[in-house]
């Protein structure tokens, strides 16, 4: 099978990435080893000028042997520290340069100026950069003074422009390189961002899931009491009523069990098996309350109802009521003794929505639970905040418990809109 002409550049493309990289890594771990090659390089490079072929462009060939190989090995030998010290290497370079053209010599190894130069301009602030001229301009003005040929700008403008081009190199490379390693970095906090944020939804969703296994299992294990212990009280006496506390059992089992499916159903991996039943909302407050009068708690409803105010409560919210009621009851059907009557208010206001469950246990019994204590009363105070609400729990100066939940209509309203 022919691979494309993209997939063989693109592999090509990546091969030489990888070479790359591996090159890069190399000499960071072992610098030594290419500041070695390339100074025995330009060494040998310099020594086989110094033989005889800086003659052909020297301005006093009697300069002698011994200085032309001296000022080559001061150009080229330095190198090998160029990137720890590169103002220190060029400023002996400098003086090289200053001796060649002094001379007449006028070695070309004085180009390796350059190499220094460009780590300079890679490495070091640019302000360093202005001191560099300091140190190269001094010498060619030697140079075109003491053995003119043409004009001096033609001696030290060209080869000034061959620094300035070098220098600009050095800060071209420098910036693409300040930039590949702030995308690295940028993409670094990115990943770092991405994890946080999934640990921060997985603990979010662990409490909501333990919020919603709390209500179920409290909730429903609290009427399967009641009616248990109703069902043994009544089988002496009346077996009729035993078997419909059984009955209502029964039915609150399954109403339980049908609540774990859906809940623990949207965990499976295969989410086509996830039972995707709608969760309670306010229209199945008469079931609730009907299941805890059964398990033998008289629960009193009253409705304050503006028909004009009345907005369309989210889903969110109506759960949010649903469970604070549940949680309510349930912990008068705990606490509140068995000649405990709760009360549930539900008022629609203009600028909120107000549900109140209160009990007329005692004093030490439905007021046995304390403000912000246990996972019930936690798990109602994070379920107003999700809808910036607010909720009070605690006991009546009269006996009994009070829990009081408030939700704002404009942040319901606000919610709705973002989520539509």
């Amino acid at each position: 099978m022919e691979k494309r002409p993209g997939a063989r550049e693109e592999s090509l493309s990546r091969y030489i990435q990888r070479q790359s990289q591996r090159v890069r890594a190399f000499d960071a771990r072992r610098p030594w080893v290419w500041d070695g090659l390339l100074t025995a390089f330009w060494t040998a490079a310099v020594l086989v000028d110094a033989a005889g072929g800086w003659r052909n462009i020297a301005r006093d060939p009697s300069v002698p042997v011994w200085q032309v190989v001296t000022m080559s090995l001061a150009f080229s030998v330095p190198l090998f520290w160029r990137r720890r010290r590169p103002t220190a290497v060029l400023a002996l370079m400098a003086w090289a340069a200053f001796l060649s053209y002094w001379t007449g010599a006028f070695l070309q190894a004085g180009l390796l100026q350059l190499v220094v130069i460009f780590h300079i301009a890679l490495r070091l602030p640019l302000r360093t950069l202005v001191w560099t001229v300091s140190r190269i301009v001094p010498p060619l003005v030697v140079g075109a003074i003491g053995h003119p040929q043409g004009s001096w700008d033609q001696q030290i403008v060209p080869t000034l422009w061959v620094y300035a081009m070098v220098a600009l190199l050095g800060i071209a490379v420098r910036s693409r390189k300040d930039y590949t390693a702030a995308l690295v970095d940028r993409a670094r906090r990115l990943e770092v961002e991405r994890d946080q944020q999934a640990q921060l939804a997985a603990a979010a969703e662990r409490t909501r899931i333990a919020r919603e296994m709390h209500d179920i299992i409290g909730h429903n294990l609290s009427v399967i009491t009641g009616l248990a212990d109703g069902g043994r009280y009544a089988a002496a006496k009346n077996p009729e009523q035993a078997a419909q506390a059984l009955d209502a059992i029964g039915t609150t089992s399954r109403q339980a069990l049908a609540e774990l499916r859906r809940l623990l159903g949207v965990l499976r991996d295969d989410s086509a098996e996830a039972v995707r039943d709608p969760q309670p909302s306010l229209v199945d407050l008469e079931t609730l309350i009907e299941g805890v009068r059964s398990a033998g708690l008289p629960v009193r409803v009253e409705i304050r109802d503006d028909p004009e105010a009345r907005p369309p409560l989210p889903a969110g919210a109506q759960l949010t009521v649903y469970r604070v009621v549940q949680e309510a009851l349930t912990n008068t059907l705990k606490h509140a003794g068995p000649a405990a009557k709760a009360t549930v208010v539900l008022a629609y206001g203009g600028n909120d929505v107000t549900v109140e469950v209160t009990d007329s246990g005692s004093a030490g019994t439905g007021g046995s639970v304390t403000v912000g204590q246990g996972q019930g009363v936690r798990g109602m105070h994070e379920r107003a905040a999700l809808y910036d609400g607010t909720l009070e729990a605690g006991p009546l100066p009269a006996g009994g418990w009070r829990v009081r939940l408030r939700l704002p209509l404009e942040s319901l309203r606000s919610l709705e809109d973002s989520r539509s």
